[in-house]
């Protein structure tokens, strides 16, 4: 996988901003076969295992399968609880991102989820 471009980079983490704002603790790009942190902000340690995050997150492209024509309906997006904050993956056909942040309110989430996806259904990830 190339680099996602850079108009795709700047709509993800103009949506991830609008919609969190200084919460956002980094931004990062995967597909099936690789993994591209877009943002991480100043303050955090760059020592992130991005590859065992990744491989975790990758099951997402199997869950949104396996949940498909459920009652529960689609799937949508995963939020994950840390103590120190949040992470939630949202992915569209063959790609997706996950989200870091520090501790915020549950309802911002969806609006989250919703314009990641939204971005993420305009681009080809090819």
């Amino acid at each position: 996988m190339s680099r996602p471009s850079d108009e795709l980079t700047d709509e993800l983490l103009s949506a991830a901003r609008t919609a969190i704002g200084d919460e956002l603790r980094s931004l990062t790009y995967f597909t099936e076969d690789d993994v591209e942190q877009l943002y991480l902000r100043s303050d955090l340690s760059q020592t992130a295992d991005l590859i065992g995050f990744a491989e975790n997150e990758r099951q997402g492209f199997h869950s949104q399968s396996m949940y498909a024509n459920t009652q529960l309906g689609d799937y949508r997006f995963t939020v994950r609880v840390f103590e120190n904050g949040y992470l939630t993956r949202v992915i569209a056909g063959d790609h997706g991102v996950w989200v870091t942040t520090d501790s915020m309110e549950m309802d911002r989430f969806e609006e989250l989820a919703s314009a990641l996806a939204s971005i993420l259904r305009s681009f080809d990830p090819a």
